[in-house]
């Protein structure tokens, strides 16, 4: 018999250890969550794990959004550095207080408006990362994953990321 290709009893082995572990992990969570997390999902979430693929998938898109996010940070970082060197520039050349007073409340209601700008535009991006990895979650077949903007969906799409990650990192009997 090939090692590799397990039985029917050590897939049943596995399939029950993945439900009793989703069952604590989302016993563990405030009620509000909780009754969002039927047996019924939890199952089809234990089932769907059996397939090694969607740990990869979860870890691969958790990868993704943290480069992602050191990205947009990192932008957001250098549009303030730009800020704050306009800043030192035009007031360096500044010899009234009255001007520079003038300057300086111009340059920081600009630079307020620019930083707004930018803020929204990065919580865009993040909206449509979280919705490119719905969309994947949802085509590989994952109980509970389907594009949504609902931030109580979201958050329990969260709590279910969560859940395949940390049993990702369990010893899972085979």
């Amino acid at each position: 018999m090939d090692v590799a290709t397990p039985t029917p009893q050590d897939l049943q082995r596995k399939l029950y250890f993945l439900v009793e572990q989703l069952q604590h992990m989302a016993g563990e969570l405030p009620p509000k969550y909780q009754m969002r997390l039927p047996y019924e999902l939890l199952s089809g979430l234990a089932n769907s794990l059996l397939n090694d693929t969607i740990f990869e998938i979860v870890k691969g898109l958790m990868e993704i959004q943290h480069v992602t996010e050191k990205h947009l940070f990192q932008q957001r970082l250098q549009l303030l550095n730009q800020q704050k060197i306009e800043m030192q520039e035009s007031l360096s050349s500044i010899s009234t207080d009255e001007e520079r007073i003038s300057i300086k409340t111009a340059l920081h209601k600009k630079h307020k408006e620019e930083l707004k700008q930018m803020d929204m535009k990065l919580v865009l991006q993040l909206d449509q990362k979280v919705a490119d990895q719905q969309s994947i979650l949802e085509k590989a077949g994952v109980p509970g994953f389907y594009v949504t903007n609902n931030p109580m969906e979201i958050q329990v799409q969260m709590r279910l990321c969560d859940f395949i990650i940390r049993l990702s990192k369990m010893e899972v009997p085979s």
